[in-house]
Order: C-alpha cells, then structure tokens, then sequence
C-alpha cells in the first residue's frame, strides 16, 4: 500500500501517463496530486487486496475515519501529507469519502453488468471524485471544474474498463453496462462467457460512444481555459484518447492483444504540451 509522507512525495510511477501529466505542473501543484494519488493508490490497494470482504471494508472504514480526523484538524500519520493541498486548495471532504465509497463498491461485491445509474454512480466515486479535487488544484472556476470532472472522469474511466475487460474478468468483475451488453444481444452477465460473445463488439461500440461524448465535453470546456491551466487534464485526455482509438481499432473479439499507452506517443505529447510550449493563449 502507498502511503503518502512528507519524505516521499512523488509516488514510483515514472512510467504512466498520470506522472507525465503531473509533472508539467508547477512544483505547489505537482505535490498537491501526488498526496491525492498516494491517497487514491491506498484506498484501490485496499479494494483490490486478497483479504476477505468483511477485512477489506473494515480497513476502508479505517480510511473514512481518518478523513474525518484529517478533516477536524488531528490527522493520522498516514493522512497527515494531505493537510497542505486540503488548506491551499480548499479540497473538499466529501470528494475524499467519495474515492472511498467507490472503493467500498468494489469491495462489498464484484461488480457484474451493472445498470448504466449504477456503473455512473461508480463512475463519480473513484474517478470523478478524483476530478473534482484536481481541478481545485489546477485552478478552474468551480462550475467549469465540476463539469471538467463530470465528463473527463467519466472518460477516462469508461476507457480503463475497456482497456481492461480480460484484466477484470480474470477477477470475477465486469464494468460494461448491462444496458450496452442487452442491446447487442447479450443476456449473460458472467464475465467470461460476455467476452467471448460474439456480439462483444456491438456492446464495446455503444461504450466506445459514450466516452468519445465525454471527451468531447470535456476538450470544450478546456478549450476556455489558458493552456497553463489545463495543460495537465488535456495531456491525459489526449494520451487516452489515443488509447480508446487503439482499442477501438483493436477490436474486441478473442485474443484481444493488450493495449497500453505509447510511450512514444506520450513523449511526443509531453514534449508538445510540456516542455516546448508555444500555445499564444500561455
């Protein structure tokens, strides 16, 4: 589990495309989401660890508590790093109980074709929530950032699901929503069975869909913002919508080759948006 401390503030992801969009920041901002990260690495570790349920959600309890003693001015060790950015950047407590419960969702059972409500209730906990304390650090005017949150979140997340459907499914999980997986004709909602149907791709499209809408949402809203302050959420919008494009691409019928992020292709967005940065509106 990762523990965010004053000692370490930038988490070992040097790989992925949150450490590349982090550290165009500037420095207050940069240690800002890396506590938010290290709190949000925790509390999934917790979710996705091999205990039992009944340990899993004790322990997520545990965090709750812990929020709210941070919250209340006598932060345990573990959340002691997140008192700065909650100060400087008004970060609210109930987006952190938020992170929490989406994690409790997962931990209380495996989530299997859930309904489209539930799969974007899910969506709002562990990645619009996450979002919303973003914005606050990146310095969006409220409304914009709650709507920023609103529909990269969903964007984002509605990606990872299907970037990771045989990842999920080897676990017992299946995040597509059951509406998508009717509407192509399928009824079943065992995971495995689901990704070998050979109405998988009809399913997969109509998800597809609904994320390429939440991308387009959010790129219009950045679109009113100085490049200095978005340049963090576009540059992980644009290396996943570069990933969606891949899976899409992809297809989703067996064997599905694993698709990650570029790393070239990161790099070259990196360097566009990070380091040679020439945007009139800087």
């Amino acid at each position: 589990m990762i523990e965010a401390s004053p000692r370490s503030p930038e988490p070992p992801v040097s790989g992925s495309s949150f450490y590349a969009a982090m550290r165009v920041l500037p420095p207050p901002q940069r240690r800002a989401m890396f506590e938010i990260y290290g709190f949000c690495r925790a509390v999934d570790d917790v979710a996705d660890s091999s205990k039992d349920r009944q340990a899993r959600l004790t322990e997520l309890e545990r965090w709750r508590a812990d929020i709210d003693a941070l919250f209340a001015g006598s932060p345990p060790d573990r959340v002691r790093a997140l008192a700065d950015p909650i100060h400087a950047f008004d970060l609210q407590r109930n987006d952190f109980m938020s992170i929490i419960d989406g994690m409790e969702m997962d931990a209380k059972a495996d989530i299997r074709a859930p309904d489209v409500a539930t799969l974007d209730l899910y969506c709002d906990r562990v990645a619009c929530a996450v979002g919303r304390l973003s914005v606050r650090v990146f310095g969006l005017q409220a409304e914009d950032g709650t709507w920023l949150a609103f529909h990269l979140g969903r964007a984002l997340q509605l990606t990872n699901i299907l970037r990771d459907l045989d990842e999920d499914a080897r676990n017992g999980r299946l995040y597509l929503p059951r509406e998508a997986l009717l509407a192509a004709g399928i009824r079943d909602t065992d995971p495995a069975t689901v990704l070998d149907d050979p109405s998988l791709n009809d399913a997969c499209a109509r998800v597809v869909d609904f994320a390429n809408r939440h991308f387009a949402e959010a790129r219009a809203l950045m679109s009113k913002y100085p490049f200095r302050i978005v340049r963090a959420p576009m540059l992980m919008a644009e290396v996943y919508e570069n990933l969606l494009e891949r899976l899409d691409a992809r297809g989703w019928a067996p064997p599905r080759r694993p698709i990650r992020a570029s790393r070239a292709r990161l790099l070259w967005i990196l360097l566009r948006h990070g380091l040679f940065e020439v945007d009139a509106r800087h």
